[in-house]
């Protein structure tokens, strides 16, 4: 089923914007819930943790137990539960409670991303598929964005559940507008879970996750780091790294907006390619830049951050041309944002490892850009993929 109005799309937007808020807002938060629960810092980051493995590692189970003629259902009810959760997380008297209720809301999350993405390409036209997908992944992005610094605003003045209170209200909103304007989605086909859980043999979707996945390392995985680096002397001693997370963040904005109508005229693997390409050359002209002026660093720290957010539009469109005959198109893009986390988690932990070496901060960027090469070679079996009689792409044997 496919409609003209865009208005669930911006709605689905929405609610990505509030899980986007959610996603980053509790790392700001965690001093004011240290002195409110009297625990420690590093008892409080759990938080965080509990949040990114229910998001991770929960979702791609909850989408694949979601039954087939429930599509629909399945993504408000994770809306719902996202709702429910953020609420109960602002009304927690203890912190046990807390990290319940912020792991039940990453669940939430996840589940509701992988098929609102799923969701957006159904009421939507193919030729409009990428800019519907792009409008939902910048959602998310202007969340991290402009929701984080908003949502930490409000917390300084008012306590830290207002943070999460503000996140009730945007997911609130685009539950009830989704309830409204949502049409019936089509049902997937229907299969066992032993049939869904095929997909993990499937080569073509396995290269687009560990595409995804060395992106990750190498994006979010420098993300962790660029504090350190911009601190070196060498690279511009800089007090204050706001102003180029600003910069990052904002980059990426535009980046998820603005790669829409490309993903409806250019093939997605040779986009993907490209993204990998620009990525490694923008992290690995980091400390270059940075040591010629701290203003000039913006540049490829811009450029990082566009193409980072951007690529996850052309990964879940081929996902789910992929995986659309299958049915099982949520599961996939669900396995995708699997592969973010992990890959996020992998390039801290890579970073912090080089750092435990004393290696020179450089590495830590020039490591990030060998892994993003990596990856572009990598897709070089994606750009391999010879177009059919139909139009569609035929994927030659996987050893």
């Amino acid at each position: 089923m496919h409609t003209h109005n865009q208005s669930p799309i911006y709605l689905i937007a929405l609610g990505a914007f509030a899980l986007g808020m959610a996603s980053y807002v509790t790392a700001g938060l965690i001093p004011m819930i240290e002195a409110s629960f009297a625990v420690s810092v590093a008892v409080a980051a759990q938080l965080v943790t509990a949040f990114t493995l229910a998001y991770g590692l929960g979702s791609p189970i909850f989408v694949a137990l979601t039954p087939a003629h429930r599509q629909r259902a399945g993504m408000l009810l994770a809306l719902g539960l996202f709702v429910i959760a953020n609420a109960a997380s602002a009304l927690a008297e203890s912190f046990t409670t807390l990290m319940v209720w912020r792991a039940i809301a990453g669940i939430g999350a996840g589940v509701y991303l992988a098929m609102g993405i799923g969701a957006s390409a159904a009421v939507s036209t193919p030729e409009r598929r990428g800019k519907a997908i792009a409008i939902i992944m910048g959602g998310m992005a202007s969340g991290v964005v402009l929701g984080v610094p908003l949502g930490l605003l409000i917390a300084e003045q008012l306590g830290w559940q207002a943070a999460l209170w503000l996140v009730t209200l945007l997911g609130l909103m685009a539950l009830l507008g989704l309830l409204l304007k949502l049409p019936a989605l089509p049902a997937a086909t229907a299969t066992t879970l032993s049939q869904k859980l095929a997909i993990l043999g499937d080569g073509h979707v396995l290269v687009i996750l560990l595409v995804s996945l060395l992106a990750a390392i190498a994006s979010l995985g420098m993300y962790t780091f660029i504090a350190p680096l911009l601190a070196d002397p060498a690279y511009g001693a800089v007090r204050s790294v706001t102003p180029y997370l600003w910069v990052w963040g904002i980059g990426g904005v535009l980046g998820s907006f603005l790669i829409g109508p490309l993903v409806d005229r250019i093939k997605g693997p040779v986009l993907t390619f490209a993204i990998m390409l620009i990525l490694a050359a923008s992290l690995f002209v980091l400390p270059l830049t940075a040591a010629i002026s701290t203003w000039l660093v913006m540049l490829p720290i811009a450029l990082w951050g566009a193409v980072g957010w951007a690529l996850q539009v052309p990964q879940n469109n081929e996902l789910i041309l992929a995986r659309q005959a299958q049915g099982d198109g949520n599961l996939a893009i669900a396995l995708n944002e699997s592969a973010l986390y992990l890959g996020s988690a992998i390039g801290a932990a890579a970073g912090g490892f080089v750092l435990l070496l004393q290696m020179p901060t450089w590495t830590l960027a020039a490591s990030a850009g060998g892994v993003a090469v990596l990856g572009a070679l990598l897709q070089i079996i994606n750009l391999r993929r010879q177009p059919n009689g139909n139009g569609d792409v035929q994927a030659e044997p996987y050893n």
